[in-house]
């Protein structure tokens, strides 16, 4: 059976010298969150990098990789790492598919580190399946290569690779890709789609092993249960006003406002549920888009509302003075911060609901990652 697999790199910038872990805080407003890829003696980093095959024997996986995305971001932003920054990127690969360039190993850097969720998001929900030639070793080294790895031991850099084929094809060895990712301070983290001894025939937990990573075996097909809970509505009401507060701006605002939409319409595909759990990521410290709208970019100390010409601006904006586009700005950043806090508000309600409703028993992609991030962040002082 031929595979094909995908990275998704998710990259979190974290600092951290102390712990929280009350309820409260757990929900708090992220204000220790940026969006930021540049060197912060006041950050760690915590980079995870998850490969999902994509063959057409692993249409579940991704499936399950689309539908669960918002989860994983929300449970992610929950981190603590007492009065520090945490901030998010992802990065997403293709490899395996028959499409690609056999002379690059059947590899493809779909998207390098983002902040931009919607764009990762667009990403993700552009993936198609096909057989291929699937080189684990090749694809570890490639994106160990490639994207930008912190060098400091001190932060948390991951990789997640799931699938269903042998660890050991290609051209590469997997121990060799796994030797130099331990060298790098990179974890490796398996998951198998399908048996767990079969996985470990396969190599797939030596390969996890090597790093000291965690190995999980999940039913790939399994579909995603999204609880309903007495809260959606309500917030799907409010993620409507929340896109409301988007001033865009700029060559690229309109479309990315567009594209901010479609990823509302992406995720409300699979279910309302899971609209509802990007609603909640929109509502997180990781959610900021000071590349096209206003509001994000002028809490920058460095943002000059000045530099913006009205052509860049929505028509309706356009004969606004200086002071009346200043004034509008502040009004819509009030409205967003107040429609951010009652969502947040409400989510507590929502996750003790499901955590009443959910069957903490199934492991699913969503799962798998979530446990090997809190385990190894552990090790380094991140607390949820």
């Amino acid at each position: 059976m031929k595979t094909v697999y995908t990275i998704l790199f998710i990259s979190f910038l974290f600092s951290c010298n102390a712990k929280s872990n009350t309820y409260d805080q757990l929900f708090s407003d992220n204000t220790h969150v940026v969006h930021t890829s540049k060197t912060d003696p006041n950050t760690k980093n915590i980079q995870v990098a998850l490969l999902l095959d994509t063959s057409n024997s692993m249409d579940g996986l991704i499936e399950q990789a689309k539908s669960q995305l918002w989860e994983i971001v929300n449970e992610l932003s929950y981190a603590k790492c007492g009065h520090h920054t945490i901030a998010l990127e992802i990065a997403l690969y293709e490899y395996g598919n028959d499409n690609l360039a056999s002379k690059e190993g059947y590899i493809r850097q779909v998207l390098p580190f983002s902040t931009d969720l919607d764009e990762i998001s667009k990403e993700l929900f552009s993936l198609t399946t096909n057989g291929g030639n699937e080189f684990c070793g090749k694809v570890i080294t490639s994106s160990i290569n490639q994207l930008d790895w912190k060098k400091n031991d001190d932060h948390l850099k991951l990789i997640f690779i799931a699938g269903n084929e042998p660890f050991t094809q290609g051209p590469v060895h997997y121990k060799d890709a796994a030797t130099d990712a331990l060298e790098k301070g990179i974890t490796i983290n398996t998951i198998f789609c399908g048996n767990y001894n079969q996985g470990i025939n396969s190599m797939w937990k030596d390969g996890a092993n090597i790093t000291h990573g965690e190995y999980t075996a999940i039913n790939h097909n399994r579909e995603t249960v999204h609880i309903i809970t007495p809260y959606d509505d309500i917030i799907l009401r409010l993620n409507q006003q929340l896109n409301e507060t988007y001033i865009y701006y700029g060559t690229e605002g309109a479309q990315k406002k567009h594209l901010q939409r479609q990823q509302d319409k992406n995720a409300q595909s699979y279910s309302a549920a899971n609209a509802v759990s990007r609603t909640i990521s929109k509502s997180s410290g990781f959610y900021k888009n000071k590349s096209w709208d206003l509001v994000d970019a002028a809490e920058d100390e460095a943002f000059e509302l000045k530099t913006i010409e009205s052509e860049a601006l929505p028509e309706n904006l356009r004969k606004k003075s200086s002071a009346e586009l200043k004034q509008y700005i502040t009004k819509k950043a009030s409205e967003r911060k107040e429609i951010q806090q009652k969502i947040k508000d409400l989510n507590k309600k929502r996750v003790l609901y499901i955590k009443n409703h959910k069957n903490t028993k199934e492991t699913s992609l969503e799962t798998a990652l979530i446990k090997a991030i809190k385990k190894q962040g552990a090790k380094k002082s991140f607390t949820w």
